[in-house]
């Protein structure tokens, strides 16, 4: 395997770097304490291509597979990683949900905006008191002629307020029947569509999660993804994708938590030597770069399987899993090496340590991706 980045990366990673030092290093920590999602931000990057990097060309995306992809992710991440949490939302979530498992007519509908970004996508499966327990959902959707009535909610929402368009699956059978559920696209100024409660966060704060209502929503059938029934498995597939998605984010964020504690370590004087002279500082070193190596390994195999259509459950589980838990030791130890500093904004790796969290939790907990892993080697 080539492990350097092909051409096409070195322009990804190029042109995000440059963006990224003009559009958002300066705005960081505005938009992280204030909370604010810039929507004119993903507006400039869905421009430049980023915000539909696994859509053809034939509807208006980037064309491009899963390692560009993770390119991308990895490479806003390592400036912004609630920045990145949204890209990747809007890219493997609700824009990979319609162009996996839409029709034509829905395929040319909304792709050509979620890939441009006139539309911003959201995609809803949590609820309340399901979580990962998603065959316990209590959102329904009954057929009325042409329609289907929604009732219900969903929440940690990425994209709940701000969003133009939202995939979600909902229950149209029994409870735990696993082929009782039915995904939708429901577009902003549907009667009965709304935002709930927006999530005041530990770290992501610049990406918005908040709550999807649904009071008597009439969604055509046309609105209807799939077949009546498959919206579990659907998801399951989804979920797959979102697994690398994560993966990247991990992964920018260890790359940027790394980066700046080694160039801390080079220019902090103590005892008339600089701190990373010392084993104690570089022993970290050395164990974060190591598991930034393996992180990047596990995310780029599963990467390659999911380009060539093949099973990836495992191996993004297994990606998604190792690269979340060593992005938390490698921003932990980030602010240890800083020392008093690292507990203040004055410098970066607090925040990579506030957000880094967020990726043990999202699309999974640990927990669910060892049980993921498990069960597929015990059927092995």
């Amino acid at each position: 395997m080539n492990f350097e980045y092909n051409e096409t990366q070195s322009m990804i990673a190029q042109s995000i770097k440059e963006f990224a030092e003009k559009n958002i290093r300066p705005y960081i920590m505005e938009w992280d304490e204030a909370q604010i999602f810039p929507v004119d931000l993903f507006k400039k990057l869905g421009e430049m291509g980023f915000m539909g990097v696994l859509v053809p060309e034939e509807y208006g995306g980037s064309g491009l597979g899963y390692h560009e992809y993770i390119t991308v992710v990895e490479e806003i991440s390592k400036v912004d990683p609630s920045i990145g949490l949204s890209v990747a939302a809007h890219n493997s979530l609700c824009t990979n949900h319609i162009l996996t498992f839409g029709n034509e007519d829905q395929k040319k509908k909304f792709l050509p905006k979620l890939a441009t970004a006139e539309y911003i996508g959201a995609w809803g499966l949590t609820e309340h008191n399901t979580g990962s327990d998603a065959g316990g959902m209590n959102t329904t959707a009954v057929k009325d002629g042409e329609f289907w009535i929604i009732n219900g909610a969903k929440n940690f929402i990425t994209h709940a307020i701000s969003g133009d368009v939202a995939v979600v699956i909902v229950r149209t059978g029994e409870k735990g029947d696993s082929k009782g559920m039915t995904a939708f696209v429901l577009e902003k100024g549907m009667a009965g569509f709304s935002s709930g409660k927006k999530e005041n966060k530990l770290g992501m704060r610049a990406s918005e999660t908040a709550e999807l209502v649904f009071d008597n929503c009439r969604v055509p059938d046309a609105n209807r993804l799939g077949e009546v029934g498959q919206g579990f498995v659907q998801a399951m597939k989804i979920l797959d994708g979102g697994r690398i998605s994560i993966g990247a984010l991990s992964l920018g964020i260890s790359k940027g938590a790394y980066e700046a504690a080694l160039k801390y370590s080079k220019e902090r004087y103590q005892f008339g030597q600089p701190i990373s002279n010392f084993q104690g500082i570089s022993f970290k070193l050395a164990d974060m770069a190591t598991e930034i190596e393996a992180s990047e390994l596990l995310l780029h195999k599963a990467a390659y399987l999911k380009q060539q259509h093949k099973p990836v459950t495992t191996s993004g589980a297994m990606a998604k899993m190792y690269a979340s838990e060593a992005c938390v030791k490698i921003a932990n130890e980030a602010v240890q090496i800083h020392g008093g500093y690292g507990y203040t904004k004055d410098f970066p790796v607090e925040k990579f340590y506030r957000d880094s969290k967020l990726c043990t939790i999202g699309e999974g907990t640990t927990e669910i991706q060892k049980l993921v892993i498990s069960r597929n080697l015990l059927k092995e």
